[in-house]
């Protein structure tokens, strides 16, 4: 039992996963102070606030502080378009620059126009030699 927990533990996939969830930590900390001290008093500047987590309202003594969940909501903009424009955006073109020069896994057959293998010399389905067949 140990030694499939040993393995679990030490598989690349965990090891990464924990390694992402700490500079997702650190990555939202950042994040955070930034809109903390930097978008929140300028937001707040131009409509005369100086800190959105002061901003509340209260109904029968219970306080509710809508402030804080402006903050949250900016905090987790800023978060989603840091991580899409500085991880997913260069990553989608990075895959499409590397399968643009990548060569074509497949291509249809002369004959029936089944696709097959690119390298393949023979239609698994009709039996026809491939000679110059183009890519699918």
């Amino acid at each position: 039992m140990l030694k499939g927990f040993k393995e679990f533990i030490l598989r690349g996939n965990v090891i990464d996963l924990a390694v992402a969830v700490v500079i997702g930590v650190a990555f939202g900390s950042v994040v955070k102070a930034f809109v903390d001290n930097l978008i929140t008093p300028l937001i707040a500047a131009i409509f005369g606030k100086p800190d959105f987590a002061g901003l509340a309202f209260t109904i029968n003594g219970s306080i509710f502080k809508y402030g804080l969940f402006i903050n949250a909501v900016v905090t987790f903009v800023l978060v989603a378009a840091a991580v899409y424009f500085v991880v997913v955006a260069p990553m989608n073109k990075l895959a499409e620059r590397r399968a643009r020069g990548a060569d074509p896994e497949a291509k249809k057959c002369s004959e029936c126009l089944s696709e097959i293998p690119y390298g393949a010399h023979k239609c698994a389905f009709c039996g026809s030699e491939q000679h110059d067949a183009a890519p699918a």
